[in-house]
């Protein structure tokens, strides 16, 4: 009786709760919401002054009294009062969306997490769900709600490989009637490209940069293989030596290099999954392709790089970014899935 008066009073929303990003989705309206996983607090008195893309511009600029944070590292929850506070932020807005009915924001929710999180770190995670305003937290898997978000049939009795490349994570997955036949969770991801990108610099050119710039440079110039016309841009920042600002051209063969080491890592996974992986399985896997997803995927080249490495046929999921959330989405449709593959719940 209480669930069906809560169906009709409250709508009931996926999430994927990202190091980079937290997109956010209504069972029945698609994706609503898709902000940076970033804070703004006030030092002093705590208090919450921004949250996604306003915070996101603090970055880097705030004076010294406010402070712009992740909440999330690797996946995982650092702080969890902001974490609270940021999804309290997201469910109030989902449930005051304009052109909709004003609703209570008391959802029945399912969040994707990385599949290598301890039992602590999941508790943390639904408790603050609870916290910030749901009635059930469920979760599920990141690789399984990847292979769902693409429409793959999990179900069935042949293997599908799943590789989804954060930003704090790497997620692996060999998926099959229904279940986690292999996994793995590589907290090396976008966020460690972004270092990459600093490290170099830093070394070659003497030169520091900030985290966003080196974002923005691996989007603009990004490549796992060779491109037909090698890009440019201009980096600015500050040269060590001196102290003083200074601009350089960089092509997008030298970011190429930077990254090597990161994307390397993420391949030798991939081969270990593999060579775990049983034949049967193998054999499906060979016919039907790796699915890459994540912001990662978008890497210029790097299908074709996995598929030069592993011998095996590489597919991008369409729209890689929103993938996790689309497939917490769709379990909100069908309960009976969802008791199958949640790895935990709370209420």
């Amino acid at each position: 009786m209480f669930g069906r008066f809560w169906q009709l009073v409250s709508h009931d929303i996926g999430i994927d709760l990202g190091t980079v990003n937290t997109l956010v989705a209504v069972k029945g309206k698609g994706i609503l919401i898709r902000e940076p996983s970033v804070v703004a607090i006030h030092k002093k008195t705590r208090q919450i002054l921004a949250i996604g893309v306003e915070a996101k511009r603090m970055l880097g600029r705030t004076p010294i009294m406010i402070e712009a944070i992740r909440p999330l590292r690797d996946g995982v929850i650092s702080d969890f009062d902001t974490t609270e506070a940021m999804l309290r932020h997201f469910i109030q807005r989902v449930h005051q969306t304009p052109g909709y009915f004003p609703k209570i924001p008391r959802p029945r929710v399912v969040i994707g997490i990385p599949s290598g999180v301890t039992e602590v770190e999941r508790r943390a995670v639904q408790d603050a769900a609870i916290s910030a305003g749901a009635r059930e937290a469920y979760l599920i898997e990141e690789p399984m709600a990847d292979a769902i978000g693409a429409n793959l049939n999990i179900e069935d009795p042949e293997g599908n490989l799943v590789v989804d490349i954060g930003g704090g994570t790497t997620e692996i997955g060999v998926i099959s009637l229904g279940g986690m036949v292999i996994n793995r969770s590589l907290r090396v991801a976008g966020d460690e490209m972004d270092q990459d990108i600093v490290s170099y610099m830093r070394m070659r050119y003497g030169m520091l940069i900030g985290e966003r710039t080196a974002e923005e440079v691996k989007i603009e110039l990004g490549s796992a293989v060779p491109l037909p016309k090698e890009k440019e841009t201009i980096i600015r920042g500050r040269e060590l030596a001196s102290g003083l600002p200074k601009s350089i051209r960089i092509s997008s063969s030298e970011i190429r290099e930077a990254l090597s080491s990161t994307i390397n890592q993420i391949i030798n996974e991939i081969h270990e999954v593999l060579e775990e992986t049983p034949p049967e399985l193998l054999s499906d896997i060979l016919e039907r392709g790796i699915v890459i997803t994540g912001g990662g995927a978008l890497i210029r080249g790097l299908d074709k790089r996995i598929s030069d490495e592993t011998k095996i046929p590489v597919l991008v999921a369409d729209d890689p970014l929103t993938t996790v959330v689309r497939g917490c989405a769709k379990l909100l449709e069908d309960l009976d899935l969802l008791a199958k593959v949640k790895v935990s719940g709370l209420r």
